[in-house]
């Protein structure tokens, strides 16, 4: 063994490969991304990775892999199990060879997320087991458990970080290169008694199933991760029963402190009912802190009233915790002090900061996305039109001066809600804009729906060659793998064309009028009709020369900052300025400019 400082990610990618991984597929998403990233950049040659075109294609290959007895891990955010819960639940029935971890990172607050949904419940829901780990250390070395419980189950299991376990960083211990496991997948055997889902079967696998979790909630209330830490205050009968990362924000709480007795549960479920009763054991009153909903209150409300035990069970349910967003240190520490009686902690005296420059989200300066709504955005005025977004940097759409997104609901949703729409005001241009990426991901679906039942719309594909959002990682029409392989790209407009579209045309979005008129033109013809704005992201390429603007021509109508909101278009005592260090040199506000005075070198701001 050795240290080694790491992020909470990657030391969940280390222990999965020191569990002997063979297979790893994913989507991208924060907080989970660099889980797969991490197996990449580490993998030996036995280690495959990819990154799948959405979460169910990842579950299903990994699956596949698993029926082999390779051991594979799957990589989502806590959303993205929508996506793959379709093959999750008939996993649960035919179960695996091999041990098969599903990955599912929660995001409280959210942070970065449309939802703040408890993949706890999904456990229960589906009947998989659930590892929730505390820390860096505890994920590191969690993982490896999970693995060896799949294999010795024959079943999925689901691991489950939140952002702080995540993407927090720490000083672990590691297993050396010779330590770690090597497993060597034996190969598909053909039984379709096992791996040909049936009724009858699924009935036999159901009886199964809720003998083996009665089996495993044993098993888990002496697994080592879950805790029951003696009271230290004298006479003391409540205590405290926490998790994941909220169960280091009490023991920070309690240092120091007399305490009263803790539990933290690291497996939601099945749930260790002989630990809980244990811990509940001569307790009044227990307070409940967990992210996000109120999965341990709720079990432990019914094993009090299953047992008869009159112990008082507080939390979410009862007002004593906020019911929504993430824990935190100070949050912990007010909620334990009500409970425990204790004086309210201080707050941290420290100067205030200096006030912070107002700064909405935006888009990037140089991003053709802005290109691409101006553009659309020009060539409707005065038209009744809806303007349907998607998950991805082009959500920023909707901010002011754009206002360009009408609805955002989840991936690829925005093709579909757009038809929705149409069927109700037929007399509406009805436009719904997606990326690339998302396209592979969930949207092609929708176009072929839209084929088929004849809609009247306009798909507007933004194109920029990667998944910029998550980080710009590769998808199938950037002609590059996770492994490394130069292969052949995934044409969008071929896609379309295959499946029916057949007005489909391609447009910079930076070249505005011709942008403007290839709209015009695209979404005056009947049907379902397709632009692909094509151009790529401002972050993966060299900037040009900044633009400058003429004082002689200026007459500071501001139309380039109202019309476009670029970050690049600044007021310096209250008149228009290029900021030199943000412009990419696209030209779009010179193209904005009625009276040309933003241009190259010629000019002298």
């Amino acid at each position: 063994m050795h240290k080694e400082f790491l992020m909470g990610n990657a030391a969940i990618a280390r222990g999965a490969m020191a569990a002997g991984l063979n297979r790893v597929a994913g989507y991208t998403g924060t907080p989970s991304t660099e889980v797969l990233e991490t197996a990449a950049r580490c993998r030996q040659d036995a280690l495959y990775v990819e990154w799948s075109v959405n979460e169910k294609a990842a579950l299903e290959l990994g699956a596949g892999a698993a029926y082999c007895a390779a051991r594979t891990m799957v990589t989502m955010k806590q959303v993205g199990l929508n996506v793959a819960s379709d093959p999750l639940m008939s996993l649960a029935y035919i179960g695996v060879k091999g041990g098969m971890v599903i990955l599912v990172a929660d995001d409280p607050g959210p942070i970065s997320s449309q939802t703040e949904q408890d993949t706890r419940h999904f456990a229960s829901f589906s009947k998989l087991p659930c590892f929730d780990p505390s820390s860096v250390q505890e994920a590191y070395d969690m993982i490896q458990d999970a693995f060896a419980y799949s294999e010795q189950y024959r079943t999925p299991v689901l691991f489950r970080p939140t952002t702080r376990v995540c993407h927090g960083y720490a000083s672990i211990e590691v297993k050396d290169p010779e330590e770690c496991e090597v497993h060597a997948p034996e190969g598909f055997v053909r039984d379709p008694s096992k791996w040909v889902i049936f009724p009858r079967l699924s009935y036999q696998a159901h009886l199964s199933i809720e003998k083996r979790n009665t089996e495993l909630s044993g098993v888990f209330s002496e697994y080592a991760h879950n805790l029951v830490i003696p009271e230290t205050a004298p006479d003391c009968r409540r205590g405290i029963a926490t998790h994941g990362i909220s169960y280091t924000y009490t023991m920070e709480a309690l240092s120091g402190r007399q305490a009263p007795r803790v539990m933290k549960v690291s497996t939601p479920f099945p749930f260790p009912e002989q630990a809980a009763l244990r811990f509940l054991e001569g307790l009044d009153e227990v307070l409940c802190i967990e992210e996000l909903d109120p999965v341990i209150e709720r079990e432990l409300t019914y094993l009090c009233g299953k047992h008869h035990l009159p112990t008082r069970i507080l939390g979410k349910l009862t007002g004593h915790v906020r019911a929504a967003g993430e824990n935190s240190c100070a949050s912990a520490a007010a909620d334990i002090a009500a409970f425990m009686g204790w004086e309210a902690p201080a707050g941290t005296e420290t100067a205030p900061p200096p006030p912070l420059p107002v700064r909405p989200p935006v888009l990037c300066a140089g991003c053709p996305h802005r290109a691409s709504f101006f553009a659309v955005k020009e060539a409707m005025k005065g038209k009744k039109s809806v303007f349907c977004g998607d998950i991805g940097c082009y959500t920023l759409g909707n901010a002011m001066p754009l206002d360009m997104v009408d609805t955002c609901l989840c991936m690829g949703a925005g093709v579909n809600i757009t038809q929705g729409i149409g069927r109700i005001e037929p007399d509406t241009h009805c436009f719904a804009f997606v990326g690339d990426s998302t396209f592979f991901a969930s949207a092609i679906t929708g176009a072929v729906n839209a084929v088929y039942n004849q809609a009247d719309m306009t798909l507007v594909v933004f194109d920029n060659s990667t998944t910029a959002m998550t980080g710009h990682q590769p998808h199938p029409g950037t002609g590059r793998t996770m492994m490394g392989e130069v292969v052949e790209k995934v044409s969008i407009e071929a896609v379309l064309r295959g499946v029916g579209v057949t007005a489909v045309e391609t447009a910079d979005p930076l070249q505005l009028q011709e942008a403007v008129e290839c709209v015009r033109r695209v979404d005056a013809q009947p049907g379902v009709k397709a632009i692909i704005f094509k151009s790529p992201c401002a972050v993966l390429i060299k900037s040009g020369k900044p633009v400058s603007i003429d004082p002689a021509k200026c007459t500071q109508c501001k139309r380039c900052i109202r019309s476009l909101g670029c970050p690049g278009l600044v007021l310096r005592d209250g008149r228009v300025a290029i900021e030199q260090s943000l412009c990419t040199g696209c030209g779009l506000c010179a193209q904005v400019c009625p009276f040309t005075a933003i241009g190259g070198d010629d000019h002298a701001e």
